[in-house]
């Protein structure tokens, strides 16, 4: 499982022309599900991300979790952070899971997101989705679990 963590001042989701999801401060996190992925990975990425210190104290030092600041969370599934991108120049998503575990893992990692009391907006799984965002800082980070 990857996602890719970007605090944000703000952040919107746009299908089809309409917005179905807007944040202030806080984090867009675009998420990448593979094939072996399950709860275990949920879980762990979720508590990472729940408690992840990327804002800024009052001494300007990465110090605070989203929830400290009273932020949100935009999570957007994002199925090319799975690709190889190693060979060719064609990416390849044998990695990838399957649309149907991949929209099981996104929705069980919003709940588990949820479930530790964070603040949770959406895209909609596999949709064509248009992402707008202010990266704050620019601040941006990787997780592979």
């Amino acid at each position: 499982m990857i996602g890719l963590v970007q605090r944000v001042s703000q952040a919107a989701v746009a299908v089809e022309g309409e917005q179905i999801a807007h944040i202030g401060k806080g984090m867009l996190v675009l998420l990448g599900v593979e094939r072996e992925d399950g709860q275990p990975q949920i879980d762990k990425l979720a508590k990472k991300i729940s408690q992840y210190r990327m804002f800024s104290d009052d001494a300007g030092k990465m110090n605070l979790n989203v929830q400290q600041i009273e932020g949100k969370v935009l999570v957007v599934s994002q199925f090319t952070l799975v690709a190889d991108t190693q060979k060719g120049n064609r990416p390849g998503f044998s990695r990838g899971a399957t649309p149907a575990h991949g929209e099981q893992c996104y929705y069980d990692f919003i709940a588990a997101l949820k479930n530790l009391g964070v603040p949770v907006e959406t895209g909609r799984f596999g949709a064509d989705m248009q992402v707008s965002l202010v990266n704050d800082g620019p601040v941006t980070f990787q997780f592979q679990i």
